[in-house]
């Protein structure tokens, strides 16, 4: 990042965010500090509910603590900057928008690998049940949440050390809300050709990968729960995937829409559908995990009970 006055005569970028117009300003920056707040108090009381209940010290639960710690990490890189453009501030540092970037689709990708290691979780709770405690034994859930935040890293330190090679010269205006890949590399004076092939194979396994993983486990998790002779023990095995899958699908959805179409297509209309992935999933995990959860809402009553005693 210091290679800026060699690599570009860009030293800031313009984010134009969600709407140029002055009357949206104001309701914008009311509403997405609302959710921004809802985002970060919901994920804390999850993972306050999680390390102090007892009942709630499993790995389902363990990966679930991580997730919402990602989830409050990952809002947090995006939305706080998207209020201080509502404020006026739509400059962004070359270095800042470098950054962004990096914390995305780090934290992004981290949140893709937590969502497949929780779907395997589901497939050795339902599939293997007898051999459960010894094959996610606490060493293992370590190793996993290790490998879920260090490869997703690795991912975007490649991206940004890929994209701090480009020279991008008068043009400095993105199309955005946020230091996006695929906008920044729209506005590049220089050859992009490298970097579209880096995203069309490594971006892409990277993506895929967990997406097969969790689709292989429910796939196997369906097979097994059918076999399940009593309708009461297929609602058990189900209910404990419901929530899962409701945030995978929220999550995937919207992922495949906007990254997995060609460069030159990406236009202001993928804007909501990135708005779903980076801000409203986030929002809406501690909702659809604790709503669907007779467990998880136990520990939050015993949580808020023991706030209101103290």
């Amino acid at each position: 990042m210091e290679r800026v006055n060699e690599t570009s005569s860009v030293s800031e970028f313009i984010l134009l965010g969600l709407s140029s117009r002055p009357g949206d300003q104001k309701p914008l920056f009311i509403l997405f500090l609302t959710m921004y707040l809802v985002t970060i108090t919901g994920n804390l009381l999850i993972i306050l509910a999680i390390h102090s209940d007892p009942q709630l010290q499993t790995p389902m639960y363990f990966f679930l603590s991580f997730l919402s710690f990602t989830d409050i990490c990952f809002t947090t890189t995006i939305v706080p900057r998207m209020l201080l453009s509502f404020l006026s501030e739509k400059t962004i540092s070359y270095a800042g928008c470098l950054t962004q970037m990096y914390f995305i689709y780090a934290l992004g990708n981290t949140d893709s690998c937590l969502l497949a290691v929780m779907a395997l979780d589901r497939y050795v709770a339902i599939c293997d049940p007898f051999h459960y405690v010894t094959t996610m034994n606490h060493h293992r859930c370590v190793l996993l949440v290790a490998f879920s935040c260090s490869l997703p890293h690795l991912h975007s330190l490649l991206h940004t050390l890929l994209l701090n090679r480009l020279t991008f010269c008068d043009n400095n205006v993105i199309h955005h809300f946020l230091c996006d890949l695929s906008p920044l590399m729209k506005l590049s004076c220089s050859s992009t050709f490298l970097n579209e092939i880096v995203i069309m194979s490594e971006c892409s396994v990277v993506l895929v990968t967990p997406f097969v993983c969790i689709t292989f486990s429910y796939i196997r998790i369906l097979i097994t729960v059918l076999k399940i002779p009593s309708a009461a023990g297929k609602r058990k095995a189900f209910s404990t995937c419901g929530s899962h899958l409701t945030v995978v699908t929220l999550f995937y959805g919207s992922i495949f829409y906007v990254y997995l179409q060609p460069l030159s297509t990406y236009t202001a209309r993928d804007h909501i559908a990135t708005l779903v992935y980076t801000v409203l999933t986030s929002m809406l995990n501690p909702f659809i995990y604790s709503l669907r959860n007779k467990d998880l809402k136990q520990g939050l009553r015993k949580l808020m009970g023991r706030r209101k005693s103290q």
